[in-house]
This record gives C-alpha cells, structure tokens and sequence, in this order.
C-alpha cells in the first residue's frame, strides 16, 4: 500500500478517508447497518472530525472530512491526552471498526476481520481537488451502477444536504463554499459516471465546469 495512504491525519487538515471489506466482502447488508455505522462513526469520531461529505456502499464507504482542533481536557480523557492528535485520530477509527464488526459478526453469524487493516486517506491541498472530491464521492452509487439518479441513493450525504433537515455535517459551511444551495445542486448535475479524481488533473476536472468553484477558498476552521 503507498505510504500517502497512511499519512498522518493533522489539525486543520482535510482528508478523503476510505476503506472497503476484507477481501471485497460486505459491510453492510440491510438498512440498519448503515444507520447503525453512522451512528457508531458520530460516537467515536464527532469530536475529532468535521465531516463535510460520505457515501456507504455495499463493500466500502468514502468520508470527506477535517480534523479538529485539539480537544481540550474538558472533552476527552486525560490518558487520551498522552497520545499525539494523529494517533487518537486513527485510534478512534480502530474502535469504530471494532465495535462494528463484532455486531455485523454476530448479525451475520461469521468471524475474523471485516475491514482491511489500514484504512486510507488522502490529504486535500487544493480548492479544485475538494470540489472534485465532493462530487466523486456523491457520485460513487452511479459509478457502481446502483443507481442512475445521485440524488435517490439513500446512503450518502447528498440528500441530506439539499434538504432541511437536522444534521451533524458541515453543511452550511459547505453549501457557502459552494455558493449556496442552488449552485451546490447544480454543480451536482450531468456529470459522468467515473470522476477523474487525480489531483494533478486539469482543475476544469471531468464536467469542464468545475473553474467556477475554485476561485473559492477551502473552507478553514
């Protein structure tokens, strides 16, 4: 595995994380799965990453996030402390695959390891390559051919976003970013099924719309 792949997750930083089953298998197989992973990931890591972005699949999930500040003794416990902010960071991401595990184990009456060992990630360094991010991630579904339509696809966060609804995402710091709503929605639409998502690609990206976006500034905690 290239060792970008198990970059340091630092402050301030953003960060596409991904990670798949253990030799392709499932990690989710009904509806309460995937409630139940996300409600596992805000448990274990709300307090560590702002999330701006996810997408579950069958065998594999994608989070665009950033890492917090620090927190302070009031927020974690002391022997947390003790460790550097990348490693509880990553520590938190073991317990998340841990505790979910042994549920979709017993749920599935099978043992050993659901999760690859090393979950990756990718630091984001560019304004293009965070919007280029955002949209692969929203249009993983169509890539896969679960759906032709990224906006009925029940487990990402696109729906979320352009609905009034209560949520734990950074939406709107993400909706600003993008200009607002209506511009995040089209920016969204007529998009092909395999998202170029090198970050030295042209930063007109796949649509050749994407020049619109970039002129605006990451957003900075």
């Amino acid at each position: 595995m290239p060792l970008k792949n198990l970059q340091p997750l630092e402050q301030g930083k953003y960060y596409h994380i991904y990670n798949r089953g253990n030799d392709s298998c499932n990690l989710f197989y009904k509806d309460d799965n995937y409630r139940y992973f996300l409600s596992k990931y805000d448990y274990y890591l709300s307090t560590y990453l702002d999330t701006f972005a996810y997408c579950l699949m069958p065998n594999h999930f994608h989070m665009l996030v950033r890492v917090k500040d620090f927190p302070s003794d009031s927020q974690v416990k002391k022997k947390s402390l003790e460790r550097q902010p990348p490693t509880i960071v990553s520590e938190q991401f073991r317990k998340l695959f841990m505790s979910y595990s042994k549920a979709i184990n017993k749920q599935e009456k099978r043992s050993g390891s659901l999760f690859q060992k090393n979950f990756r990630r990718r630091e984001i360094r560019s304004d293009a390559y965070f919007a280029k991010m955002i949209l692969y991630i929203h249009n993983n579904p169509v890539h896969h051919k679960f759906t032709d339509d990224l906006s009925l696809y029940r487990w990402s966060s696109y729906d979320t976003l352009v609905k009034d609804q209560p949520t734990k995402i950074s939406k709107l710091e993400l909706l600003q970013w993008f200009g607002g709503k209506n511009d995040f929605i089209e920016f969204h639409k007529n998009i092909p099924s395999n998202v170029d998502i090198d970050e030295n690609a042209s930063e007109e990206g796949p649509t050749g719309r994407l020049s619109k976006f970039i002129l605006l500034k990451v957003p900075k905690s």
